[in-house]
Formats: structure tokens, sequence, C-alpha cells
């Protein structure tokens, strides 16, 4: 059995090229870094309030992968080619959603 392998470097020997960090007085911060083994990140927000940045690097099989992302009062939400995507909502369960958006259950009072 033959394996093709395309090596991109010795990654223990990676350094910093670039560094950025700031924080300021009313929370908010940035910072972004790169490599010498082609990995970039960056990060800006608002304290534990809000995020949004990005990361890109090589994979092992030579793929550019990029994902940006937003953190804030939803939840983590990645985004990139080379996540994963649910398949699309059925549309008997579309049409249920909409009967009961239209009709709401009403509690019934019971005579004493």
């Amino acid at each position: 059995m033959a394996m093709m392998v395309q090596a991109i470097g010795d990654e223990s020997q990676a350094v910093i090229v670039q560094y950025e960090n700031e924080i300021k007085s009313d929370g908010s911060y940035n910072w972004a870094y790169g490599t010498s083994n082609q990995i970039q990140a960056q990060e800006s927000g608002v304290g534990s309030a809000y995020a949004a940045g990005s990361v890109q690097y090589v994979a092992p099989d030579g793929q550019t992968i990029q994902l940006e992302y937003t953190a804030d009062e939803h939840g983590y939400q990645p985004r990139g080619a080379h996540l994963p995507t649910p398949p699309p909502i059925p549309d008997y369960i579309l049409r249920g959603l909409a009967y009961i958006e239209a009709h709401p259950f009403t509690r019934i009072q019971l005579k004493k």
C-alpha cells in the first residue's frame, strides 16, 4: 500500500511572524497572529458579550481551511465551506410548524 504525503515543513519549527494584541479601557479588544507555517487568526470583541474572528490554515491534505465565527447571545456560530451542513427541513415539518404557530395552545379552565 502506497501513501502520498505532501510535506509542508516541520510543524515543530513554526514561529510567530506577526502578532498584534490590543485591549481597550472600554472592554473591547482585538488580536491577530500569523505563523511561518501559514496559520493566521484574528479576533475582535467586547468583553465576554461578543466576539468575531477568523482562522485560516493549510490542512494535512493541502486544502486551505478558512473558518469565520461570531459568538454572542445566540451562541457560537461558525461558518466555513469545510463544515458539514444539515439537510433541508422537510415540507411536512415546515407545514406542521406553521400550523402550530397559527393555532397556539389555549389552556382550558376547569370549573370547580
